[in-house]
C-alpha cells in the first residue's frame, strides 16, 4: 500500500461512533493505551493508534449513532502482551468488564471489556502456537 500520513497505517481501520469524541480518546487512551494521530476539527473525528492497528472515534452525525446498551452490532479485536493487566488496566479507569481474563483452547488468554459509550472491545494475549486442527477449526488458506 501506497503510505499517506493523512490516514492510520493498518490495512482495517474500524470506525467508532461516540456521542462526544473528545471524552472518548481521553478514555481510550487512559483505559485501553490508544494514542491519538490526527485530530480533525474539534469533536469530529480522531484517529487513534491502539495495539499494532488503528480505530477512528467519530461524532454522531445523520444516522451515524454510538451503539445502545444491551445491543451488541459488532467488536473490536486487539492483541496485547499482558491480558491481565491490560484488563487491570481498564477496570481502573471504568471499563466495565464483561468476561474476565480466560485462556482459550487456541493459544490466547482473552478478556473483554465495555467502553464508556458501550462497544465491546476484546483483548488478546498470545500464550501458545496451536494449529487450528488442535481445537476445532480448520486452516483454509496460509494467505
Amino acid at each position: 500500500m501506497r503510505p499517506n500520513r493523512s490516514i492510520p497505517d493498518a490495512a482495517v481501520i474500524p470506525v467508532l461512533v461516540y456521542p462526544d469524541v473528545r471524552a472518548a480518546v481521553e478514555w481510550l487512551a487512559a483505559a485501553f493505551g490508544a494514542r491519538e494521530r490526527v485530530r480533525i476539527g474539534e469533536g469530529h473525528r480522531s484517529q487513534l493508534n491502539v495495539g499494532g492497528g488503528a480505530v477512528i472515534a467519530a461524532d454522531t452525525w445523520g444516522e451515524r449513532r454510538a451503539p445502545r446498551r444491551g445491543e451488541i452490532t459488532h467488536s473490536v479485536m486487539v492483541r496485547v502482551e499482558d491480558a491481565r493487566e491490560h484488563c487491570e488496566r481498564a477496570r481502573r479507569h471504568g471499563a466495565r468488564i464483561v468476561t474476565e481474563p480466560q485462556e482459550q483452547p487456541y493459544g490466547e488468554r482473552q478478556y473483554t471489556a465495555e467502553d464508556l459509550a458501550g462497544h465491546h472491545w476484546t483483548f488478546t494475549e498470545t500464550i501458545a502456537d496451536v494449529a487450528p486442527e488442535d481445537w476445532g477449526g480448520q486452516t483454509v488458506s496460509d494467505a
